[in-house]
C-alpha cells in the first residue's frame, strides 16, 4: 500500500482554470450554455468528493504517472504545493460528470490515495 500525502488546496480555484474549463466545454455545448456554466461554477462554493468517487462518475480512465502533467502534480504534491480545486459539470442525460477542469490533478491525487478528498465546483 502507498503512503498516504499530505494533500494541499487552494480555497478557491486559481483563475486560469476558468477559461481552461471553457475551452475544453466548448468542444461540447454552445457558447451559450458553456458561458452560464463557467458564471455558475465563479458562483458556487466548493465541496469534496473522493477522488475514486469523481473518477467513477466521469466514467474517465486513469492517467498514469507517466503523463507529464500528472507527474507535474505529483511532484506538486510532495513539495507541498497547493493544487487548484476541480471544476465539474454534471450531464445529467448521460449520468455522468464532465471534468471540465483538473483531470490531471484527479489522477495525480488518486495515484496516490483514492479515498482522499478532493475540492471541487459541480454545477
Amino acid at each position: 500500500m502507498k503512503d498516504k500525502k499530505d494533500i494541499s488546496w487552494y480555497s478557491e480555484p486559481e483563475e486560469h482554470n476558468y477559461p481552461a474549463a471553457e475551452s475544453f466545454l466548448l468542444l461540447i455545448y454552445n457558447q451559450d450554455f458553456v458561458s452560464k456554466v463557467i458564471d455558475k461554477l465563479r458562483s458556487d462554493k466548493v465541496v469534496t468528493f473522493k477522488a475514486k468517487d469523481i473518477f467513477r462518475a466521469s466514467q474517465l480512465s486513469l492517467l498514469g504517472i507517466s503523463n507529464s502533467h500528472v507527474e507535474k502534480d505529483i511532484k506538486k504534491i510532495s513539495i507541498g504545493k497547493q493544487l487548484s480545486p476541480l471544476l465539474l459539470l454534471r450531464e445529467n442525460e448521460n449520468g455522468r460528470v464532465i471534468i471540465a477542469d483538473g483531470y490531471h490533478r484527479l489522477c495525480a491525487v488518486y495515484s496516490l490515495d483514492e479515498d482522499a478528498l478532493i475540492p471541487c465546483k459541480i454545477v
